[in-house]
C-alpha cells in the first residue's frame, strides 16, 4: 500500500457557511473540484500543459460523502489516492480533512482523459502518464472502505 498524497489545502470562507452554521453540501463538492485541479497542474496539466497537449481530464462520475461538519475559518486540505487507473482513466479517491487531520468528508471519482483536437477520450500524453503513475495507488484487497459503495437505504434485519 502506497501512502495519499497531499494535494490542495485552504479554509472555509464565510460565504460558504449555510444557515446550520457550517460549510454549506455544495462547497465540500468546490474543494474537490479545486483538489482535482491541483492534481490535473501535479501531473502535468495545468495551463501550459493543456495548451501545450491540446489535452484535458473529464470528471465522469463524483460521488461525495459528508462525515463532519466543517466550520468557517477552519483550515482544510485534501489528500488523493489512486484506486485504479488504466491508460485515459483514474478512480481516483480524496479526503478532504481538518488541521486535526480528521476526515470531514470523502469523494470518489472517475475521470477520463480528452483529446481537445477531437473532443475524444484519449490516452494520457507520455509525459503526464510518467506523472500519473507517480501517484500513489492502493491495491484493490486496500480500498478505503467506503469505496466503490453504492448509494442505498439500509435496512433493518
Amino acid at each position: 500500500m502506497t501512502e495519499s498524497k497531499h494535494i490542495w489545502s485552504g479554509y472555509v470562507l464565510p460565504e460558504w457557511v449555510d444557515y446550520n452554521g457550517h460549510m454549506n453540501d455544495a462547497y465540500y463538492a468546490l474543494n474537490f473540484s479545486y483538489s482535482l485541479d491541483a492534481l490535473m497542474d501535479k501531473i502535468g496539466l495545468d495551463e501550459a500543459g493543456r495548451k501545450e497537449n491540446a489535452y484535458t481530464i473529464f470528471t465522469l462520475e463524483a460521488h461525495i460523502k459528508y462525515v463532519k461538519e466543517a466550520h468557517e475559518n477552519e483550515k482544510l486540505h485534501t489528500i488523493v489516492t489512486v484506486l485504479d487507473r488504466d491508460e485515459k482513466r483514474m478512480h481516483l479517491w480524496f479526503e478532504l480533512k481538518n488541521q486535526e487531520d480528521v476526515t470531514v468528508a470523502t469523494s470518489e471519482q472517475m475521470v477520463m482523459g480528452i483529446d481537445e483536437t477531437s473532443g475524444r477520450p484519449a490516452p494520457f500524453p507520455k509525459a503526464v502518464e510518467i506523472e500519473v503513475k507517480k501517484l500513489p495507488e492502493l491495491a484493490k484487497e486496500s480500498w478505503p472502505a467506503g469505496a466503490n459503495k453504492p448509494m442505498g437505504i439500509r435496512k433493518k434485519k
